[in-house]
């Protein structure tokens, strides 16, 4: 029986076996080129809000009264508060955080269904920061063709030079990255004046290095593959599109077949490859939707000036949806490259459909959350009570035959002046309450002073007299009243005591 296989079968008897093809492609580096134009300038104007929200914001300064931290923005670790202008959050307080996630998420699959990639194209760090390097680095090193020219040239000082100013630039950005970082954790005059005296801890040294070195390494280095190859949010981003969604597209229907400009039979794309050159990820964009498109525009600009100086109409690359794409190529097939052929393409677009299903469940999701969340902060409690009963030993027998129990009781007054209120117990049963430290008032309560902004720790000692029915086991509820008299805080613990 023969044991050659098929495939050998269709090599010639003799012939070499074919070579091993590599599992791996070496990266081939991607050369931007400058562009000009209405989604540029829109992409200048994002930078620039983005960049001056992220260096700016931990400089603004807020009044929270003497002893309190003065910064708008600000995450004190050291004392577990998150300030946000006229908004303290306090540790227990993290589902705020977690709403915030949440509202961001839903916002971006709104902004992703409706407009693509809007967010990866314009707002992402990744390209902004990205786009930052390569003004400087063009700046510096020149357009396209010359950074190209350049890194092929030998060594010598002129490459040197502009080599060692693009990454000194790159550092300095890094270093005002990670720097305004650890401003957003420390007090931005404090924390600064210590790094640069070298008076600051080495945590703050440690964070600063790991911020500023990821931001070089990102933006300088890795670009492109950051997006292609690192973030998740290309995987994934196709569930929230649909053929409704405004996605930047080369209309084929009407570019193709490619030829010459002054060709007969040919359609409007001539070949040029110019929104090849200014891609980011350095793609193609005649070849479809593609995992690598971030979505940011730049290939219309391009592509539009191309037609501008060949006197064709604008929008051969264009944000468009898939739906009228679908649409504008079948109407135009049957009709040859030219003026009809547009026309009868265009025609068949139609206005694309913000409001739909998918945007209405988005729309709704967001507004609950938000809602919920607004109810929560106008709800917010500034007196939170806490208690803790001890464990060791779960319960003391008196002398005179009555149970003790001892709780530990923590006020948090999330407010800036000092508190007094009157704690009380509730049981079903008559018990004796004594707060150590506390001021006895009528009855059983107690008045309780509580410091600001801060919380406050009380030890309370529960009897239950001799001679009051047996149990084991009973609930317990401790309540603060404030001036007013309305319950202020209240928290459940239970009284222990020996098996009747």
């Amino acid at each position: 029986m023969s044991t050659i296989q098929p495939k050998d079968r269709l090599r010639p008897t003799g012939a070499p076996p074919p070579a091993a093809q590599p599992l791996y492609a070496d990266h081939q580096k991607v050369y931007p080129k400058a562009v000009a134009g209405p989604v540029r300038r829109a992409k200048w104007v994002v930078l620039a809000l983005c960049l001056a929200a992220y260096y700016i914001v931990p400089w603004l300064r807020w009044d929270r009264g003497p002893g309190a931290a003065d910064q708008a923005v600000l995450v004190d670790i050291a004392n577990g508060r998150l300030f946000f202008f006229f908004i303290e959050i306090w540790p227990q307080e993290v589902y705020f955080l977690t709403g915030l996630l949440v509202l961001a998420s839903i916002g971006l699959f709104v902004a992703t269904s409706l407009f693509g990639r809007v967010w990866c194209g314009f707002a992402c760090p990744q390209t902004v920061w990205t786009d930052l390097f390569m003004w400087v680095e063009r700046k510096i090193q020149g357009d396209r063709n010359e950074r190209m020219r350049l890194d092929k040239a030998p060594w010598s000082l002129a490459k040197i030079r502009k080599k060692l100013l693009t990454h000194a630039a790159w550092l300095f950005i890094a270093a005002a990255t990670g720097g305004a970082w650890i401003m957003y954790f420390n007090d931005a005059p404090t924390v600064t004046w210590e790094v640069l005296t070298g008076r600051a801890s080495l945590e703050v040294y440690f964070f600063f290095a790991l911020f500023s070195g990821t931001t070089y390494l990102l933006a300088g280095w890795a670009r492109e593959q950051v997006c292609t190859y690192m973030c998740p949010w290309p995987r994934f981003q196709a569930a929230m599109l649909d053929e409704n969604s405004l996605v930047v597209t080369y209309r084929d229907w009407r570019g193709e077949p490619r030829g010459k400009s002054k060709e007969e039979g040919v359609g409007d794309c001539v070949d040029c490859r110019a929104c090849v050159n200014v891609c980011p990820t350095g793609i193609d964009i005649r070849d479809g939707q593609q995992l690598e498109c971030i979505g940011c525009g730049l290939c219309i600009d391009a592509c539009d000036d191309i037609m501008t100086r060949l006197d064709r109409p604008k929008g051969l690359v264009a944000f468009e949806t898939l739906a009228n794409l679908s649409a504008s190529a079948a109407a135009a097939q049957p009709i040859p490259p030219g003026p009809p052929r547009m026309a009868s393409g265009m025609a068949a677009r139609r206005v694309p459909r913000f409001i739909r299903p998918r945007t209405i469940l988005y729309a709704a999701l967001l507004g609950a959350v938000a809602a919920l969340m607004l109810g929560a902060f106008l709800l917010r409690e500034t007196v939170t009570l806490s208690v803790l009963r001890d464990r060791a030993p779960l319960f003391v027998t008196l002398s005179d035959g009555s149970i003790r129990n001892a709780y530990t009781l923590k006020i948090a007054n999330k407010g800036r002046e000092v508190t007094t209120l009157v704690l009380e117990i509730v049981a079903p049963q008559d018990l004796r309450m004594l707060v150590q430290e506390g001021q006895p008032m009528d009855g059983n309560r107690f008045a309780v002073t509580t410091r600001p902004d801060g919380i406050t720790q009380w030890r309370v000692l529960v009897t239950r007299p001799d001679g009051a029915a047996p149990r084991e086991t009973m609930d317990v509820t401790f309540r603060l009243h404030d001036a007013e008299g309305r319950v202020a805080a209240s928290a459940n613990s239970v009284f222990l005591g020996p098996k009747p």
